[in-house]
């Protein structure tokens, strides 16, 4: 589409397979004025902390912030509500003059009596930063005076993107391991690291280890709790799905209590069952495990396979494009696609590295675009020239794919049923199917010609 142009400065972020040498550049500050996709460092830092139910979440700025964080992750708990909740200190104009150190000890020590939390975060905003609260001094003073830990997470939105803010949810997540008993922890056991449990997938993948003879200590963080972070320490291997929201996490508690971890996913068959292999293989020395995992693959895939079959009949063919927040997860999905004889045209994310890239430059055919820190413009264009049957993303790429005339796929934290495990590629494979195939699309302008 001659008439669609992307901004020059975007040049280097957006690759086409075959077209042009591989010279992606990432981990650039979005550009003013490209209303770009990408999150801020606040909105990093609390999409991987707000899923510990248990714990209190204060954000430290204006209202406008904390309206960012009402139950937008949508992690389930299997017990405490208490991480659904949004509270903000409000700071107004008055607070900008004066300091808003008084009324953020005033929050604290008033929200810490009222719900008895068995730790509290506090989410330092980009006004923060300006006026200069010394957030860190009035956690301490409110821990020591609670009994709780009161951590600081520095996530002034300024600061960088969403990857500065994993790393800022990571360093005070750190804080609570170490902090309970291991005495009891079987020498087969394991954490496991960025998942969020949007859809109940937590309690999925912790049944498929457990089926296989594994103890999970925690999972950092869906269904979380501040006690099983505690003592996540004593795990033997940690297993990390969300590789750019944990694995600085995972590198922290390699160095400090010498935990191994391997990078895994749980979307797609494929994935699935060799993130399950390879977390049987770290224990090798029991090999009940390895025989207890290939059952568990035997089963699930049987049972679900025929199904995927049908799917693929009114699928093949047909062409995807995949924008989500880590590249990792786009390894998966255009493996997923694959089996159901779908082809990705377009593929991007808000936190890829240039390894990430690499590797789906790799991955993907013959003139795939491949787009790093995309915005509504560059996203409309490919859809258009390229041709897409679906789009795969989040809630701010919904309403792109609707106008266009666009089947569209949830695969973000907005999303009401799992999609990891071999059960979640059924409910994959189940609402692509529904939405490509969708009689809706006839009335749309872009199609109305080849029916």
């Amino acid at each position: 589409m001659s008439t669609i142009h992307i901004l020059e400065e975007r040049q280097r972020q957006i690759y086409q397979k075959g077209k042009q040498p591989f010279d992606m550049i990432c981990d650039k500050v979005s550009i003013a004025g490209s209303v770009s996709q990408r999150a801020c460092v606040f909105c990093g830092s609390r999409v991987v902390l707000y899923p510990i139910a248990d714990a209190l979440h204060l954000v430290h700025g204006p209202i406008g912030c904390a309206a960012y964080t009402w139950d937008i992750r949508g992690a389930l708990s299997s017990g405490p509500q208490l991480h659904r909740l949004s509270f903000s200190t409000d700071l107004t104009e008055t607070d900008v003059i004066f300091g808003g150190e008084t009324k953020l000890y005033k929050a604290l020590t008033q929200l810490i009596d009222e719900h008895n939390p068995k730790a509290a975060f506090v989410y330092s905003t980009c006004i923060v930063g300006l006026i200069g609260d010394d957030v860190t001094s009035v956690c301490k003073k409110v821990a020591k005076e609670k009994g709780i830990p009161v951590l600081p997470v520095h996530s002034e939105g300024f600061k960088g993107t969403k990857k500065d803010g994993y790393k800022a949810a990571c360093d005070a997540l750190f804080e609570l391991i170490g902090k309970g008993p291991v005495d009891h922890i079987s020498p087969y056991s394991i954490n496991i690291l960025g998942e969020f449990n949007i859809g109940g997938e937590a309690w999925i993948i912790r049944d498929y280890y457990e089926r296989m003879g594994i103890e999970v200590v925690s999972v950092m963080t869906g269904d979380g709790r501040v006690d099983d972070a505690g003592k996540s320490h004593g795990a033997k291997l940690n297993v990390v799905q969300c590789s750019g929201s944990m694995t600085h996490l995972a590198l922290a508690m390699e160095k400090k209590y010498k935990i191994p971890f391997i990078r895994v996913s749980y979307f797609g068959i494929e994935d699935m069952a060799q993130a399950l292999y390879d977390t049987a293989a770290h224990f090798k020395e029991n090999p009940a495990i390895m025989k207890n995992t290939r059952e568990l693959v035997r089963e699930e895939i049987s049972g679900m396979y025929p199904q995927l079959k049908k799917y693929r009949t009114d699928l093949e063919g047909k062409k995807a494009a995949i924008y989500v927040g880590g590249a990792f997860k786009a390894f998966s999905l255009i493996k997923a696609l694959k089996h159901l004889g779908m082809t990705t045209v377009l593929v991007g994310s808000q936190t890829g590295s240039k390894d990430d890239y690499e590797i789906l430059r790799q991955m993907c055919d013959e003139g795939t675009v491949i787009v790093d820190d995309a915005n509504p413009v560059e996203l409309s264009k490919y859809l258009i020239e390229k041709d897409a049957d679906l789009f795969i993303g989040g809630v701010k790429e919904r309403p792109i794919a609707y106008k266009l005339g666009v089947g569209f796929c949830d695969h973000n934290h907005e999303r009401k049923i799992p999609l990891a495990g071999f059960v979640g590629m059924l409910n994959f494979a189940k609402e692509v199917h529904a939405t490509v195939t969708s009689p809706v699309w006839q009335l749309t302008p872009r199609r109305e010609r080849s029916y």
